[in-house]
């Protein structure tokens, strides 16, 4: 997918490219919504559980070859039904240049062609605006504000946002 000249595209979590981004987003500014700063030993298991995925996965965004970011798609339990969550972080030097949804969007459609479930959905804090404005300018539907926990133990106020996943 290209924006005047710049070529964003999905690469898959490797090493050690993927775990230099997430210490790169690993920053106050990154994680204000998400819990706070995670330790080295906490991105390292995270990165880890990236390179292990077999249901769902998660991509490096790539804009001329080099990484701007992550994106992906694993399985969540949600309100009775299993459906796929998403999470997505542009790095700061990359933002503002409509790269999330666009990046949302290639592993929305990867989601349907690759996976077996009908829904993906995103849940940013309701004081995250720049996240929930990604998710509507996607075409995500809002579903309304929810309680969510991100990471395990941190209840967060979300937002619902749900895509209909097609092949």
């Amino acid at each position: 997918m290209t924006n005047g000249s710049l070529a964003l595209t999905l690469a898959p979590w490797s090493e050690p490219l993927g775990l230099d981004v997430l210490h790169r987003q690993n920053t106050p500014e990154l994680t204000e919504h998400l819990g706070g700063v995670e330790s080295a030993e906490q991105v390292r298991r995270r990165h880890e559980r990236y390179l292990a995925m077999t249901d769902g996965r998660m991509f490096l965004l790539m804009l001329d070859g080099e990484p701007a970011g992550s994106v992906g798609y694993w399985p969540h339990a949600w309100q009775g039904q299993q459906v796929y969550e998403t999470g997505y972080a542009v790095l700061p030097e990359y933002q503002g240049r409509g790269l999330a949804v666009r990046a949302l969007l290639l592993c929305a459609r990867r989601a349907g062609r690759e996976g077996a479930l009908p829904w993906l959905h995103a849940f940013p804090s309701v004081r995250h605006d720049a996240s929930n404005a990604v998710c509507r300018k996607a075409g995500f539907e809002l579903l309304g504000e929810v309680e969510f926990e991100y990471p395990p133990g941190h209840p967060i106020r979300s937002n619902n946002w749900r895509l209909a996943l097609t092949a």
